[in-house]
């Protein structure tokens, strides 16, 4: 006997054409062999693995072996920027970082939700765009649509889900300006 109720998730089916999702498939085993097993010191190397595969990155820019990236073909490195250990780029939309832009360990940077209001959960994506010489401390979050100002400082943990104006150290959860930030000496 079937249930006839409805159910979250209810015709879902993926908003990605089938050459999307076998690209996506060899990244993972390029992103979890070649990018995953190099030297950390490396970073020219991933850099240019990452734009193997159609990431925007222009200059030296820092990025460790243990990140991970869905879609290196919405991914924008700006010179100088860093991802730092273990961070997360869960790029369903582009993720930008400008000039200088800092993402500590265990960072996780998502653009992308569902639409919960209706019962087959659509896909929802809009890019983040993380400002010029910004920091994200440890294990912050960053929320679909989220730009952040530059030379704001996150705090270690925050949660971001509304834009952070530009030379302010912010905190929390949800993540808000404490006060502003001098610049750096």
């Amino acid at each position: 006997m079937s249930d006839p109720a409805p159910y979250l998730g209810q015709d879902c089916a993926t908003p990605y054409p089938r050459s999307e999702v076998l690209r996506r498939w060899l990244w993972l085993f390029v992103q979890s062999t070649l990018f995953r097993w190099s030297p950390r010191p490396l970073h020219g190397f991933r850099a240019g693995l990452l734009k193997m595969f159609g990431a925007d990155i222009s200059g030296p820019v820092v990025i460790f072996p243990t990140a991970r990236v869905v879609f290196p073909w919405k991914l924008s490195l700006a010179p100088r920027s860093m991802v730092g250990p273990h961070v997360n780029l869960y790029n369903l939309a582009p993720i930008r970082l400008e000039q200088g832009a800092n993402l500590s360990q265990y960072c996780h940077l998502c653009a992308g939700t569902h639409d919960f209001t209706r019962w087959a959960m659509p896909l929802v994506t809009q890019p983040i765009v993380i400002g010029r010489n910004a920091w994200l401390g440890a294990d912050v979050f960053v929320g679909p649509g989220v730009t952040v100002g530059e030379l704001c400082v996150v705090g270690a943990r925050s949660v971001v889900v509304n834009d952070l104006p530009a030379r302010q150290v912010c905190v929390g959860s949800p993540c808000r300006a404490i006060r502003e930030r001098s610049l750096p000496a």
